[in-house]
């Protein structure tokens, strides 16, 4: 008989009655109640639900896509009540060739193995690919999430490139300027610049606000060079000062504070 599995590799310690401390809407799907609350991610949840681990005001719920009302309805996990989870914010160094992921067919080590068990469940905000290093947020405040990876509310973000070759200032210019990607789409960075050229190559630090996928990596093959290393610097006023290669640190309040005026200043 197949067993059902924790939320995630991290499951959240159960309380008391699932109530309201935030604003919610007045009804959501059941998958997304979890997800709100900071208690589980989308996949991991509908996995619970179909399992038939989930009670709403008594009886058992088998479909993520169920509408409750979190405000007024009594929701269980394994006979337990909820609440939502206390607001957590991790910042990790992730190494190269650590996938942003909560699980890997193929075994690979995920940013998860970086972090060992935090008291709280939480979830990647953005993504940096397996041979990208660098600064990722993960939290399971979904609110700020969906402000940070928001594209209007432009966030910056900095990397240090080294590229495979020596560039002109001609190509740093266009990179600058915005360039049009190899299949579609077109990168608009907020600045461009030459930190130094070492040997045959250019290190650049770019700052982007996008966030599309493999945006830098792409940027350079568009001027037929490639990336040998990227790593990200820095999110908004998030820094990797004081962190070493795999560690983490949970955020200052005044560090959470700060990176949500930025993105609602940067709204239109």
């Amino acid at each position: 008989m197949r067993r059902s599995r924790p939320f995630s590799r991290h499951p959240l310690q159960r309380a008391d009655v699932l109530r309201t401390r935030q604003p919610a809407k007045p009804v959501m799907t059941l998958d997304r109640v979890l997800s709100r609350f900071g208690l589980a991610s989308r996949t991991a949840a509908r996995e619970a639900i179909r399992s038939g681990r989930i009670r709403v005001s008594g009886r058992v719920v088998r479909d993520p896509a169920h509408w409750v009302a979190p405000g007024r309805e009594v929701i269980e996990l394994d006979g337990k009540p909820l609440r939502p989870a206390r607001k957590c914010y991790l910042l990790l160094y992730k190494p190269k060739g650590v996938i942003t992921s909560h699980g890997d067919p193929a075994g690979r080590k995920t940013v998860y193995d970086c972090l060992g068990h935090p008291a709280h469940w939480v979830s990647p905000v953005g993504r940096l690919d397996k041979n990208s290093s660098g600064l990722l947020l993960l939290t399971n405040d979904t609110e700020l999430a969906e402000l940070v990876t928001n594209p209007q509310s432009r966030i910056p973000k900095t990397y240090l490139v080294k590229v495979s070759a020596r560039l002109s200032d001609e190509a740093i210019a266009r990179l600058a300027s915005g360039i049009e990607l190899k299949r579609g789409g077109r990168a608009s960075p907020l600045s461009v610049r030459r930190v130094e050229d070492r040997g045959k190559h250019t290190w650049l630090e770019i700052v982007l606000t996008e966030g599309k996928n493999r945006e830098i990596r792409r940027m350079v093959e568009a001027l037929g060079f490639s990336v040998l290393k990227l790593v990200r610097t820095r999110i908004g006023p998030l820094t990797l000062e004081g962190l070493e290669v795999g560690k983490w640190r949970a955020l200052r309040p005044a560090e959470v504070q700060a990176l949500r005026e930025l993105a609602r200043r940067s709204s239109p």
